[in-house]
C-alpha cells in the first residue's frame, strides 16, 4: 500500500502534527514503509501459536489477601516533613 502526499497531509492534520509541505513527501514515504511491514507482519502464518504475556516464563509473586490493620502509623509518619496529631499536616492552599 502507497501513502500519498494528500492523505500523509490529513494524516498529520488528524494527529494534530504540524508538517511542513517540504517534508510531507518523505512523511508519506515513512508511512508507506510502516504499512508495508505491516503488511508482512500479516503473511506470518501464527497458526497453532498461543498468545502470550511476556516473553519470559515467569509468574509474579503472590501473597495472601488478608486484611490488616496496618499498625505501622508511626513509621509512615516519620517520613513526613510535618505531622500532627497522627496525620500528615499540609499548607493550606485555598486563598
Amino acid at each position: 500500500m502507497s501513502i500519498d502526499i494528500d492523505t500523509a497531509r490529513k494524516v498529520a492534520k488528524l494527529a494534530r502534527i504540524r508538517v511542513e509541505e517540504a517534508e510531507l513527501p518523505a512523511l508519506a514515504q515513512e508511512l508507506s514503509g510502516i504499512l508495508g511491514f505491516m503488511e508482512q507482519l500479516n503473511e506470518v502464518d501464527v497458526e497453532g501459536v498461543e498468545p502470550m504475556t511476556s516473553v519470559t516464563p515467569q509468574r509474579l509473586k503472590r501473597r495472601a489477601d488478608v486484611v490488616t490493620d496496618g499498625d505501622i502509623q508511626a513509621q509512615i509518619l516519620k517520613n513526613a516533613p510535618d505531622a500532627r496529631e497522627g496525620f500528615f499536616a499540609v499548607p493550606k492552599v485555598v486563598e
